[in-house]
């Protein structure tokens, strides 16, 4: 299938910088009456970005970044940490996020700036859990930094790990959103939705409409419903996450793991649970179930139990085995071994 994803042979490795926290950023104590630091990471090609110019020169105190390229952002970062930046506005979507984030871990470590987004993407995840108004531009950003409210969140940290268990130095993204099996096959054909001209929730709904008429009316050999062969590991005890027996026991139809409050278009397959790190995974159900998926999508009935395969649960950490690609904010990444866990919590300001 034809793809817009970009796909990743490895993790990406930023191993030039320090270790994430020896490098720690400059802090400066700023009077009430002085205008604030704010770092601006404009990212060109995101798609309400597109055709616009930059900012202007006629703020003295922002500093604006059009990086080329994802391996320009260890640079400009600490260049922004090095000036003691007071915010950090990253202008794009989710994927804009996801690589500032990556690339700042070994920047600030667990002592970031407050950071502001500017939805400019196509879904914009993390904007629509955080309440921020599409609409909303650099200077609403720099009025909330003293006069709007605050909102924390932990992203998601994804890291290669060795045949012994152990993260392998300088692999890991972050991220909110992640997903395998016919996750991946729903961020296709999102891609399809954005060129009707669907975005944000609207292109949300959509995919998830088609996914599920897929799932009715295939059998499981079909991609939405053969998902991927994964071995999900819970917390320190590396307890297996249970299987119902429905289909291929060494496969799962869908894996989705979030730490957002908030979804796009109202969908919540996470049942109770609100804060941390969510996991929804979905075995090889019967038809009759795949049918009830958006009902409990939306939490109007309650699925999850091991006989109906579809499982719900919050974990500290899991590992993640997985024979086929998966997804992180819109992107794909390579079959392998990895640690799924919750990096440093960020400030975000809001309206």
């Amino acid at each position: 299938m034809a793809t817009s994803i970009y796909e990743f042979a490895q993790l990406p490795r930023f191993d030039s910088g320090p270790e994430a926290g020896v490098r720690p950023a400059l802090r400066r104590v700023r009077d009430a009456s002085e205008a604030p630091l704010v770092g601006v990471i404009h990212n060109t090609r995101s798609h309400r970005n597109l055709g616009r110019p930059s900012y202007g020169a006629d703020m003295p105190n922002v500093f604006v970044h059009c990086p080329g390229k994802r391996s320009d952002l260890p640079q400009i970062l600490g260049e922004l940490a090095d000036r003691g930046i007071d915010l950090l506005v990253i202008d794009g979507g989710d994927g804009t996020v996801r690589d500032v984030l990556t690339c700042g871990q070994n920047i600030f470590g667990n002592d970031w700036p407050c950071l502001a987004v500017l939805p400019k993407g196509k879904t914009n995840a993390l904007t629509c859990d955080l309440g921020v108004p599409a609409k909303w531009q650099l200077e609403d950003a720099i009025t909330a930094l003293d006069h709007g409210k605050r909102a924390n969140r932990r992203p998601i940290q994804i890291s290669a790990i060795n045949e012994a268990g152990t993260a392998i130095a300088g692999t890991s993204v972050l991220g909110f959103i992640v997903g395998a099996g016919a996750f991946t096959q729903a961020i296709r054909s999102g891609q399809k939705a954005h060129r009707l001209g669907a975005f944000n929730s609207l292109a949300v709904l959509l995919t998830a409409l088609w996914g599920v008429l897929q799932s009715l009316f295939a059998s499981r050999a079909n991609p939405w419903r053969r998902g991927a062969g994964m071995e999900i590991r819970l917390d320190e005890q590396g307890e297996l996450l249970e299987h119902s027996g429905l289909g291929d026991p060494a496969r799962r139809q869908l894996l989705f793991a979030a730490t957002l409050e908030r979804l796009p278009g109202g969908i919540w397959p996470f049942g109770p649970f609100r804060r941390g790190l969510k996991l929804l995974a979905i075995d090889q159900v019967a038809r009759r179930t795949t049918a009830l998926i958006p009902a409990a999508a939306f939490g109007w009935i309650d699925l999850a139990t091991q006989k109906n395969g579809i499982h719900q649960t919050c974990a500290d950490h899991f590992t993640l085995k997985i024979d086929d690609q998966f997804i992180l904010d819109g992107e794909a990444f390579p079959a392998g071994e990895y640690r799924v866990a919750q990096g440093p919590e960020l400030e975000f300001v809001v309206p």
